[in-house]
């Protein structure tokens, strides 16, 4: 009771009323139920109660028990635009067991699997998002009419015009105690980025589940539409959330080897090894939807680069490989989009680097080319490999890979196999403006 009366005090204290006990399904989206602050004791006992059918791909079915949402209250976030409200992320409990579905769950099993072997798992994220507008018939518009240069990134006036939208969000984050540190306008029209400090796995994802709801609500007091979707317009760069990671002994960086001429240990090369065997599987994940292979091409935008990778590579700071050096001590994976679930996408990552370093793989030759460039010949005569070219190839590929799926669990790997290889067949099903367009006055 010490603790609850600990929590009890800081509450008052803090002024919060009500809470949002929130979990995440498989896409990556809060839900939550709201619950008043008289009522703080009940829901830390287990009274946020949820039909897990309705909530998602959460494997339950209509008949199923209730999934209890235990808040996990290292993870409050006091709302900065509604401060008597928090938000808290929570695990969920099934016949007070941990219900192997539940995304945060899994993280914490496989972070534990890393704090076994004497490492703990650091990451920080880049989420890009597009503010949009919705025209009279109905369809979604960058929403500056004056941000229209073919080459928009870093441009000061198109920053100038939305920095009460973008100051807003820092200051919300300065106050949360996140130290949001470097923040801009990104490659396609309207498009923003603002990044945060990392920290471990853990909490950056509970952040970055946040963040992104946060985005999207204060855009809609706004009027406008902020979306994540890894590539809404054909013509624009998609919106990427690129991670960075390292392993870390409880005091010491275990990535960085200031004598290397990348600043990375031998640990680290693995851990890149691991990626890059695991590369395919690991894409069904940070790239988990029908529309992530749209941004992960080669072919232009607008602008003259989707600045998403195509291939299983690894290079210094160079922003056409899969796995990027931005310098000593870290690397940084760039599949991972702004639809991924980042409770998943950690967890499979960190597997895959693992298994590199448990087995020695090796990361092979650090690769400077400029890869939207290469030729097939050049593609076959260095052995690169291609990453998945669309969602179904990503699931095959993830099916037959028993360290990510080892990763995520029985039942919950073949779950996530079967679900997606229903939006493949859903989405392969369906007939596209596209194909009106070309074949119905053809035939």
């Amino acid at each position: 009771m010490e603790n609850i009366n600990e929590i009890k005090k800081s509450v008052r204290e803090k002024g919060i009323e009500f809470f949002l006990c929130s979990f995440v399904e498989m896409s990556g989206v809060p839900k939550a139920k709201l619950v008043p602050a008289e009522h703080l004791e009940d829901m830390i006992e287990g009274s946020a109660g949820f039909a897990g059918f309705a909530a998602g791909n959460m494997g339950q079915g209509p008949h199923d028990l209730d999934m209890i949402a235990m808040p996990d209250f290292n993870s409050l976030t006091q709302l900065p635009w509604r401060k008597n409200i928090a938000w808290v992320a929570s695990n969920i409990y099934v016949d007070d067991k941990p219900w192997p579905y539940c995304p945060r769950t899994i993280l914490q099993r496989q972070l534990s699997r890393a704090e076994d072997k004497g490492y703990f798992f650091k990451t920080g994220v880049e989420p890009e998002f597009l503010l949009l507008s919705i025209d009279d018939d109905g369809t979604y518009q960058p929403h500056d009419p004056m941000d229209v240069l073919q080459k928009p990134c870093y441009d000061l006036g198109a920053l100038g015009r939305n920095l009460d939208f973008v100051t807003t969000l820092i200051k919300y984050m300065q106050e949360l105690g996140w130290d949001p540190y470097a923040n801009d306008h990104e490659d396609a029209n309207c498009q923003f980025e603002i990044n945060w400090t990392y920290s471990d796995a853990l909490r950056t994802a509970d952040r970055h589940t946040f963040y992104r709801w946060m985005v999207k609500t204060c855009a809609e007091q706004e009027g406008l539409v902020a979306t994540f979707m890894p590539k809404p317009f054909d013509y624009l760069t998609g919106n990427g959330a690129h991670f960075h990671m390292s392993l870390w002994s409880p005091e010491e960086n275990l990535f960085l080897n200031n004598e290397d001429e990348n600043g990375l240990s031998e640990l680290a090369y693995h851990f890149i090894g691991g990626l890059k065997h695991s590369a395919s599987a690991v894409t069904a994940v940070t790239a988990p939807t029908v529309n992530s292979y749209k941004r992960l091409v080669s072919g232009a935008p607008r602008s003259g680069a989707t600045w998403a990778p195509v291939f299983v590579t690894y290079g210094g700071s160079n922003r056409t490989q899969m796995i990027r050096i931005p310098g000593p001590g870290r690397i940084e994976n760039r599949t991972v989009d702004g639809s991924t679930n980042s409770y998943l996408a950690a967890t499979v990552m960190l597997a895959a680097g693992l298994n590199g370093i448990d087995n020695k793989l090796p990361a092979g030759e650090r690769n400077d080319r400029n890869l939207y460039e290469v030729t097939p010949a050049e593609i076959e005569a260095f052995g690169i490999q291609l990453l998945p070219s669309s969602l179904s190839a990503a699931v095959d590929a993830l099916s037959q890979d028993p360290v990510i799926l080892d990763a995520l669990g029985n039942p919950y790997g073949n779950y996530y196999v079967a679900t997606k290889q229903e939006e493949w067949k859903n989405y392969h099903n369906s007939v596209s403006p596209w194909e009106i367009d070309q074949y119905l006055g053809l035939f």
